[in-house]
């Protein structure tokens, strides 16, 4: 006996009435039953505001064959909302893979559950993916300005070659070497050598604006200096208490 392919098409379409009631929209019947049914995430809105996150939605639209369901019926997606660039190539492989399963069955019931199902895991990915971008976002903010308080983290190493270039930058190392090398000259080759030495404590007080009426000498100071023995200080072979033994 073969089958009466119309009369199950018939009965299919009256079955998916009842149960998509309200939703499913017969577009034709002849020469064959057309139809769509809507599909949608749980969290879509339509009145949604369009910059906000208001899911994924489409149409999904049927058009029975002659032999339908020993072959697979035409499948559509129309209106789609805030579907991605390949969205629908991938939904509608989904679909057909779907078809080659039921075939020989009615599943156009099937074929809306699994869209729907696919619709879901699509928009989970999609809010994960959203929310580790934010959380991505979150940690650079929090980094940066933890490293605004930490730093660069000192060794040793690090320590020293900035204490090096610090010191040469600001002078301090030529001016060490400056005083090491002044440590290591007598009082006399100071004296030999930096002519500033010679200046008098006259210059001092006339530069500080003293006037050299206002300057008291004690004389005193200078009375025995005729009585100084200052050849003694020439000779190289002196040796100071020799003059006393000698007595």
């Amino acid at each position: 006996m073969s089958r009466n392919y119309k009369e199950d098409q018939i009965n299919e379409v009256e079955a998916l009435d009842s149960i998509y009631c309200g939703e499913m929209e017969v577009l034709q019947t002849e020469p064959f039953h057309k139809f769509q049914i809507p599909i949608a995430t749980e969290e879509y809105n339509a009145d949604a505001a369009e910059d906000s996150e208001k899911g994924l939605a489409c149409k999904l639209v049927f058009t029975y064959t002659a032999l339908y369901p020993d072959e697979a019926p035409l499948v559509e997606i129309e209106e789609a909302e805030n579907f991605e660039e390949n969205f629908e190539v991938k939904l509608l492989e989904h679909l057909r893979k779907t078809i080659e399963e039921n075939i020989g069955m009615e599943m156009i019931f099937s074929l809306v559950s699994s869209a729907q199902e696919w619709l879901n895991v699509q928009w989970d990915e999609h809010k994960k993916n959203q929310e580790d971008e934010r959380a991505r976002k979150v940690q650079e903010v929090e980094e940066a300005e933890r490293k605004k308080f930490e730093g660069t983290r000192v060794t040793v190493e690090t320590f020293m070659k900035w204490k090096l270039e610090f010191e040469e930058s600001t002078g301090i190392a030529a001016k060490r070497e400056k005083n090491n090398d002044s440590k290591k000259l007598t009082g006399r080759e100071l004296f030999m050598c930096d002519n500033t030495l010679n200046d008098s404590d006259i210059k001092f007080l006339l530069e500080a604006g003293e006037s050299l009426e206002n300057v008291k000498i004690d004389e005193t100071l200078f009375q025995d200096i005729g009585e100084l023995d200052l050849d003694d200080d020439d000779d190289e072979d002196w040796v100071p208490g020799a003059d006393d033994d000698d007595d």
